[in-house]
């Protein structure tokens, strides 16, 4: 099971004559429907508000058979962002954080289900409080088996204290396996350093993979001993918004659906596999509005999804695709 930590939120989509278009976000949350998507079991480690935005963001969880990890409702109102799309489709946000339900999680509720192999996390989580801390404490403990990447998603705006900020990151990252990030969030945690020296930095730092995307510029995936490029095909785009974190759950999906791990990480064509099938999420993602990540079924025509995992799709896609082939007991290495 892939589990993912960190904020549910609504974004207010508003448009230039002011209408305004409700859709279920947060990165973590994003990341938890696309590996659901990909026919993986997948749980969601971030509180969910009684109000009747945290009902309709639990069932769209329940929808995609996403296990809710806290199941008592926050009494907090729902976290919000406004999302303004410019006419290239890139989205800026401006976060209502302060007293809402995606910062209320306390140490003794940051637990991963049972079961759990991998954990994703970053992005708002790693800002508000006390969903920051516990966090942290979470990464700290968790068993040497457990593979994690790290979207650090970073959002200059809600940061207040900046130092505070990176020192969180340096203690997280001692144990982060892969961490997914940007050339913007590159800019902000390393100003003035180019994305080599930057994507060297956070390896020296603890990872041993570094995945950078830049837009519609080929994706760079670093390593201790190599460096990889990826190009993005070119697609017609609606938004991007959502693009990073299909990205990286589906990178995230190939990687444990493939049974690999840490170890593997060193070999740059296996890297160069995962990278190019979380382009194919992450463009797909890019021609629709809002984040709605790509279903299995959708990807199965690229190369590198051939194989679609063993199990059962979720949600209402699973009424059109219906059982996926294989038994859970096989162990299969389904996408490469």
């Amino acid at each position: 099971m892939i589990t993912v930590a960190g904020e549910a939120l609504i974004d207010l989509f508003v448009d230039p004559e002011g209408h305004i278009d409700p859709r279920f976000g947060g990165g973590p949350f994003n990341v938890a429907r696309a590996v659901a998507r990909l026919g993986l079991p997948s749980a969601f480690l971030g509180r969910l508000s009684g109000d009747r935005f945290g009902r309709l963001l639990r069932a769209d969880l329940d929808r995609h058979g996403v296990l809710a990890a806290i199941e008592a409702a926050a009494d907090e109102p729902t976290t919000l962002a406004v999302v303004d799309v410019d006419p290239a489709g890139v989205p800026g946000y401006r976060f209502y954080l302060a007293g809402t339900s995606a910062a209320a999680v306390e140490p003794a509720q940051a637990i991963v289900p049972p079961g759990t192999t991998a954990l994703h996390l970053g992005s708002l989580g790693l800002v508000m409080e006390p969903v920051a801390a516990s966090l942290e404490r979470l990464v700290a403990t968790l068993p040497a088996g457990v593979t994690v990447m790290l979207d650090p998603n970073c959002r200059p705006g809600a940061i207040t204290d900046r130092q505070a900020y990176l020192g969180r990151l340096d203690r997280i990252l001692r144990r982060v396996d892969m961490i997914k990030t940007s050339t913007e969030d590159l800019a902000y945690l390393f100003p003035g350093r180019g994305t080599r020296d930057a994507a060297g930095q956070l390896l020296g730092k603890g990872p041993a993979c570094v995945i950078v995307t830049d837009g519609a510029a080929a994706v760079r995936a670093f390593t201790a001993d190599s460096e990889i490029r990826a190009d993005v095909p070119p697609a017609k785009i609606a938004d991007t918004v959502g693009a990073g974190d299909a990205f990286g759950g589906a990178f995230l999906a190939w990687w444990t659906g493939n049974g690999l791990g840490r170890p593997e990480l060193s070999d740059p064509e296996t890297v160069r596999g995962a990278t190019q099938a979380a382009i194919y999420a992450s463009v797909v993602t890019c021609t629709r509005r809002g984040a709605e990540p790509p279903w299995a079924d959708e990807l199965a025509a690229h190369d590198g999804w051939k194989w679609l995992p063993p199990g059962q799709l979720h949600g209402d896609r699973a009424n059109q695709a219906g059982r996926l082939q294989g038994s859970p007991g096989q162990r299969h290495r389904p996408f490469g």
